[in-house]
């Protein structure tokens, strides 16, 4: 599908294959968030241009708080089968769902094309190989079956994230 798209100020010919809304990342990066082919996932990010391997994609925003505050709230996401909140460092998590960004929508794989980076207080999603435009992006939450939700990422996957 071809056609014009704006997102963020930016206006241009939709990349093949992309299709939904295009935004802009705080990298000058282009994703697209629409629904995932992974089964049971909700929504999933798409990249709307190519990826080069170790390219910064985009943040995982969200609000900063506290371990032990963190836990009531992770308690209530997972008791729903999600996950927003991503451990910074042993006092301090980014919580996804509140002032989170679409970030948040990249889903668990335990194959994935990104990994993250944290930098300080700065999560980053980076490409862990080359992507191709139109690919979902993906990256291992890396919480060990914590959570205790069956992971989906493929066909009879036996992993919990």
């Amino acid at each position: 599908m071809r056609g014009l798209y704006r997102s963020f100020g930016y206006t241009g010919e939709m990349p093949s294959g992309v299709v939904g809304r295009v935004e802009v990342t705080v990298t000058g990066r282009r994703v697209v968030r629409r629904k995932s082919k992974i089964k049971g996932a909700g929504f999933g990010v798409y990249a709307a241009q190519p990826f080069n391997k170790n390219m910064r994609i985009v943040d995982y925003q969200g609000e900063l708080i506290s371990a032990s505050k963190s836990d009531w709230r992770e308690r209530r996401y997972q008791a729903k089968g999600m996950i927003w909140s991503f451990t910074v460092s042993r006092r301090l998590v980014r919580d996804g769902n509140v002032g989170g960004n679409i970030a948040r929508f990249i889903n668990h794989s335990c194959k994935p094309n990104c990994y993250s980076e944290i930098v300080k207080h700065t999560v980053w999603i980076r490409a862990a190989r080359n992507i191709k435009t139109g690919e979902e992006l993906t990256y291992d939450y890396n919480t060990g079956g914590e959570a205790g939700i069956q992971c989906m990422c493929r066909p009879g996957c036996k992993n919990k994230i």
